[in-house]
């Protein structure tokens, strides 16, 4: 194995927690009903930060007078956005560090950084359309890059990881300007989700993660059923969330509000994409909408949980015990915490942690899918 660049080995895994932490603290601010605490973007009230002076409050409440300052609230999205971006550098300098010996790889790459700035800049300035269009290209360029890019796969996967940040950053503007639309939200939590476990994989493969025991390659279909069954779960989970479903049963706990099967509306409760304009915080839909959401996300925790704690004991078996202990482990925290954020009537800290365990349960099998596929010695990465 190729030991340079050794310094991108280290920033993959420094990006990677950086993404939890990312994904973490964004769902604090979502939690704390703080996603709509600064009304513009990228700015906070037309500032870099966020107003904290009583005139500079005062001259924000003026300009946008539909939503008077909160500082406790909107100091919570502006500091996401700052870390967010921190994480964007990062996952930009790996981009460049994977195409950087490939002349039209690292063009397309720095191409792709200059079109997302330009587009960023337009926005500001009103001009939508033009935003909207260099947004698109910004996206598009790193993963022509990474296709043509002439290197393994967790190379590409970093070129791959640039445009992904860059369409969640078009997320977390629309998040703003289509005011919480369910889609929309959910859509960014599955994309910051997706980047933790795309910078996850790239580390793990960069440093070496994988077997020469063909027994246990051949548990990859197996891994890869349990990443699909916990992605669908973590979008009923973020789906739940969005549309303030958490509590639909209230504080009852296995039943639904008194019922094993309570009155509900699953047309309605997944209708995806519902009308622009419409202020969605707080929720709009009613109650029973709202227990199918829930009901079907305890139905998604229960199969998650029973493949996940036999697909554990099948992985133990094989010799891969730490990965299984840790599976196993988070499988049942992060049904207590479940439990617990319906009896507790979801207190914030729960709450996070619920979406945090969610996380860590993606790397555990992000870390496993790396474990069981070819150990990467004999080549060059």
């Amino acid at each position: 194995m190729n030991s340079k660049p050794t310094w991108a080995r280290t920033l993959a895994w420094i990006a990677a927690a950086f993404a939890l932490g990312v994904v973490v603290f964004g769902a604090f601010v979502r939690l704390s009903n703080a996603g709509l605490s600064c009304p513009d973007w990228p700015t906070c009230y037309g500032q870099i930060t966020w107003p904290t002076h009583q005139a500079t409050i005062v001259a924000a409440d003026a300009a946008f007078p539909n939503r008077p300052v909160v500082v406790n609230l909107a100091w919570r999205e502006q500091v996401h956005r700052f870390i967010a971006g921190t994480l964007g550098v990062m996952v930009l300098l790996l981009a460049l560090a994977a195409a950087w010996r490939q002349r039209d790889a690292r063009n397309l790459v720095i191409a792709a950084t200059l079109a997302a700035a330009a587009g960023i800049w337009l926005y500001m300035g009103g001009e939508r359309l033009y935003s909207s269009a260099l947004a698109a290209i910004a996206i598009a360029l790193p993963l022509i890059a990474a296709i043509r890019l002439r290197r393994e796969t967790p190379w590409k996967l970093l070129d791959a990881a640039l445009a992904l940040i860059i369409f969640q950053a078009m997320l977390g503007m629309w998040t703003v300007t289509l005011l919480l639309k369910p889609a929309i939200v959910t859509s960014h939590l599955l994309g910051g989700m997706s980047t933790f476990g795309l910078l996850a994989y790239a580390a793990l493969r960069l440093n070496g993660a994988g077997s020469r025991d063909s027994r246990i390659r051949r548990l990859q279909p197996w891994v890869v059923l349990g990443l699909g069954l916990l992605a669908v779960q973590i979008f009923l989970g973020g789906w739940t969330s969005t549309n303030y479903a958490a509590l639909a049963c209230g504080t009852d706990f296995p039943r639904c509000a008194g019922s094993w099967w309570p009155a509900m509306n699953f047309h309605q409760g997944f209708v995806l994409w519902r009308d622009i304009g419409v202020n969605y915080e707080g929720g709009i839909l009613d109650a029973a909408a709202r227990a199918a959401i829930q009901v079907t996300h305890r139905i998604g925790a229960l199969i998650v949980f029973t493949y996940g704690m036999l697909l554990a004991w099948r992985v133990s078996r094989a010799g891969l015990k730490s990965q299984a202990a840790t599976l196993a482990a988070l499988l049942c925290v992060q049904v207590l915490l479940g439990i617990g954020n319906v009896v507790l009537g979801l207190p914030l800290v729960v709450a996070t942690a619920h979406n945090a365990g969610a996380a860590l349960l993606l790397f555990t099998m992000v870390w496993l899918l790396a474990s069981v596929q070819r150990h990467p010695a004999s080549r060059e990465y």
